[in-house]
């Protein structure tokens, strides 16, 4: 039987692991931090830091090199018309932050997916695994059917109305546990008191589905505690 993929695993809600790491993660520290592990992926984040895309080629090239594939959170949730161009640069998955509307999720979808599921733009030579896929058809095909998209949750509000968000194309539901806790803390929500109320109503709306929950546990010791809640992708800060 032929070894999942990663989109594979995560809409089939396999328990996965992630670790979120730095862009400028030297090779050395990087294969540390996945014998630690063992993680099937790295996050890397420009939301809060600095981005450099030539830089992110040359790290998601290595990460290749080393047997795993990189997610990568955009700067902020209007930059959702460069998703195109980011996947470009060589990641397997794309995280939007802060989504709030339908709207946000849909040109991501089109954004982020070729034809006919969406409307990318086709070209960039540091695409993942372009090499094996010279045919521009066939390489559209074989990404839509492994690129993995992801939409952060980050408010009372997008929590709420996390059904409509979790659209066809959205892989996985991330929470943004810090950005949420100052939502509650301002919220006067009958039932949603905690960012763990949060992520219990997430996971039970999406039950029957295929879109996966994330949750960033940052230690390795609150990762069963998610893991008893339904989360099947657990991203945790493992240091080197």
């Amino acid at each position: 039987m032929a070894q999942k993929s990663y989109k594979q695993r995560v809409t089939d809600l396999d328990t996965i692991l992630g670790a979120s790491i730095p862009l400028t993660t030297e090779r050395d520290q990087l294969e540390k931090i996945l014998e630690k592990g063992p993680y099937d992926f790295v996050s890397i984040d420009s939301q809060h830091n600095p981005l450099n895309e030539t830089l992110l080629v040359e790290f998601c090239a290595m990460a290749k090199e080393l047997g795993t594939l990189v997610n990568f959170r955009i700067k902020h949730t209007r930059h959702t018309y460069l998703i195109g161009n980011f996947v470009d640069l060589g990641p397997a998955g794309i995280e939007v932050p802060q989504v709030e509307t339908e709207a946000t999720v849909e040109e991501a979808v089109e954004n982020f997916y070729y034809l006919p599921q969406g409307k990318r733009s086709v070209g960039g030579m540091p695409r993942l695994n372009i090499e094996n896929y010279p045919d521009s058809f066939d390489y559209a095909e074989w990404w839509n059917k492994n690129g993995v998209l992801w939409m952060q949750v980050e408010s009372v509000e997008a929590v709420e109305q996390v059904y409509a968000l979790a659209k066809p194309g959205v892989d996985c539901i991330s929470f943004g546990p810090t950005d949420l806790s100052f939502s509650l803390k301002y919220s006067d929500h009958p039932r949603l008191k905690t960012v763990d109320d949060c992520v219990r109503h997430v996971v039970k709306t999406l039950e029957g589905t295929h879109t996966a929950v994330c949750y960033r546990s940052i230690s390795p010791d609150n990762r069963q505690k998610y893991m008893d809640m339904g989360v099947t992708v657990i991203l945790e800060s493992p240091g080197y």
